[in-house]
């Protein structure tokens, strides 16, 4: 297209036009206006709201909420542009607490749509009114709160209208934004109905229980509560474990300061968090919150208010990721006697059985190479008798209902089925023990201690892989040589456009070296971290302990299985395998009762 021929002079644009590009920000779509009024009712002290939508919310939208209302005289001033009762200086912006403060929504939604505020305080004879389309204010009939009604979103600009999806997706974004809201603020109750139709009810509750609301049933089996402080940081919430994972990333839930966010440095700390218990085509479910000093934290990044900026965002990131991989890792290590720092788990090799499970490793050793060899032929070295002393018979010792303190977690061992799971007996019921998956798990935790305790072993290369560059990457180099050292790698700029590997991880000295760099580096400028080299590390790791690990139809004595019972009480993660499935399950005594219909 070629550029016009006239030009025309600087000018102010008209108001009307320049609500309407503001709204261009604000009001994405009828979740946009959801999000807003709910934040609204939020801020003035609501404990129940309620959200009516019809065709999607792009018909009507109806916010009520029982707040503290609006005086009449200030109406008029709601839709104006840039008014607001949230800051009133440029220290209140930057110590800023409540959802809203920008003073633009109403004014942005009141461009595109027709909107009618409602509203009466507590100590008000009546409540009044205030029509967009009029400006006027009324007297009307109303409880004390705020009802804000939304009408023919986007009739004032019907090209936009044309972006929006069907109802029913429109309808099931204001329902998502809903629920996104509640999880934050448990204490209120919340109730979302379409078309005349109840979607959604939140009653007031306590953070825990509405965490579980929002994520659904499966997790109410499956989650793990956090609760970390760092001074002035705190990080708590609910997170689901990896046996219940997703297809999707849509029950992921990060708050700021009560504030829903995405932010992509922080969401990268988690996956890195859930990566050694997860699939990596799978996603994990969690509601976290984040609680830092306001003044650490930039909010007007963005309109919509979804983006923040941290002023310590790398040591946010590391905080965030120590607190979920602990928390994950705990299960049974966390409930059961823990070795002392630097002492490994008892082997599990039975005295009865000298030859041990180990030895079935070292007899996996031909199929490994190089490195691999190495390292689990230094990581499984003869096996060594129990240092436990192992349970006498269950027979001559039964684990006691009345007595579970002196019952392990896992209780004690009654048979094998099918040469594939261990069947013990603790206070509760029957345990269900998948032993391949566990001993995997427990190898593959041995594997990594070793490793971390012998540092990463680095490879020269022979010949530096060498491979073209883009500026930005050069500049990574440059600037992050204390981090690639870190990860084992020995990186150098040869020129503008080129860089050289000259040292690798020994573990993945023989894949395709510089395209493992490239990966570090675009990790590095997206995320400030990497977590390439753990990934295909652990890659490694987790092929030699299956390997390493007992195979099924293995048939066990009754004290081995004892034994892996008692190492798996020892070892962080020991509740799920390398890939995020359950390594046992538990039945308890009266879900059988219930199955051979006892007492009745």
């Amino acid at each position: 297209m070629k550029p016009s021929s006239t030009t025309r002079p600087i000018a102010l644009l008209p108001d009307a036009l320049i609500s309407q590009i503001a709204a261009g920000e604000v009001v994405e779509r009828p979740a946009s206006v959801v999000k807003e009024l709910l934040e609204n009712a939020l801020d003035a002290g609501a404990n129940r709201i309620e959200l009516r939508i019809e065709e999607g919310g792009i018909g009507r939208i109806l916010v009520t909420d029982n707040g503290r209302g609006i005086e009449p005289d200030q109406l008029a001033l709601a839709l104006t542009r840039h008014a607001t009762s949230k800051i009133a200086s440029l220290h209140d912006l930057e110590q800023v607490m409540s959802l809203g403060f920008r003073g633009e929504a109403l004014a942005s939604i009141a461009s595109v749509a027709r909107t009618r505020i409602t509203s009466r305080t507590v100590n008000a004879a009546q409540a009044s009114v205030i029509d967009s389309a009029t400006q006027r204010v009324e007297p009307a009939r109303g409880l004390p709160g705020t009802s804000v009604e939304v009408i023919d979103l986007y009739s004032e600009t019907p090209a936009r209208r044309k972006f929006l999806k069907n109802a029913a997706t429109e309808t099931a974004h204001c329902i998502d934004t809903l629920r996104r809201i509640a999880l934050a603020h448990p204490q209120v109750a919340f109730s979302a109905t379409s078309g005349g139709r109840s979607v959604l009810e939140f009653a007031a509750a306590d953070w825990p229980q509405r965490a579980l609301d929002g994520l659904g049933d499966d997790y109410r089996p499956a989650h793990r509560i956090l609760d970390v402080s760092a001074g002035p940081v705190r990080c708590h919430g609910l997170l689901g474990l990896p046996t219940v994972s997703r297809a999707r990333a849509d029950r992921q839930f990060l708050y700021v300061n009560g504030r829903f966010v995405r932010d992509r440095t922080l969401g990268f700390a988690i996956r890195q968090a859930y990566a050694d218990m997860l699939h990596g085509d799978r996603h994990p479910a969690y509601v976290l919150f984040l609680s830092v000093d306001p003044a650490q934290v930039d909010v007007n990044v963005h309109p919509a208010k979804t983006e923040v900026r941290f002023r310590e965002i790398a040591a946010l990131r590391s905080f965030v990721f120590h607190a979920i991989e602990q928390s994950l890792r705990g299960g049974l290590a966390a409930q059961g006697a823990v070795p002392e720092p630097g002492e490994p788990p008892a082997r599990i090799v039975a005295e009865s059985s000298p030859a041990g499970w180990l030895q079935g490793a070292r007899r996996e050793l031909p199929r490994a190479s190089g490195t691999q060899a190495q390292i689990l032929s230094f990581f499984a070295p003869e096996p060594q008798p129990l240092r436990m002393p192992l349970p006498p018979p269950v027979a001559d010792n039964p684990p006691s209902r009345t007595q579970p303190d002196a019952v392990p977690k896992l209780g004690f061992a009654l048979a094998q089925l099918h040469g594939l799971y261990i069947l013990a007996q603790n206070a509760q019921g029957l345990v269900i023990v998948d032993m391949h998956a566990a001993h995997e798990r427990i190898v593959y935790e041995r594997l990594k201690r070793g490793l971390a305790g012998q540092g990463i072993a680095r490879q020269p290369l022979l010949i530096p892989a060498t491979f073209r560059a883009e500026p930005l990457e050069v500049a990574t180099v440059d600037a992050e040589q204390q981090t690639l050292a870190s990860l084992g790698l020995d990186l150098s700029v040869l020129s503008p456009t080129s860089i050289a590997v000259r040292e690798v991880p020994a573990l993945l000295a023989q894949g395709d070296v510089a395209a493992l760099a490239r990966e570090v580096i675009a990790e590095l400028q997206e995320h400030g971290a990497s977590r390439v080299l753990t990934e295909r590390r652990d890659a490694v790791l987790a092929a030699m302990a299956c390997r390493a690990s007992v195979r099924a139809n293995r048939m066990l004595s009754v004290a081995e299985m004892n034994a892996l019972l008692r190492e798996m009480e020892l070892t962080p993660g020991a509740d799920q395998c390398n890939h995020g499935r359950p390594t046992w399950v538990q039945l308890s005594v009266d879900e059988l009762d219930t199955w051979f219909q006892r007492g009745r």
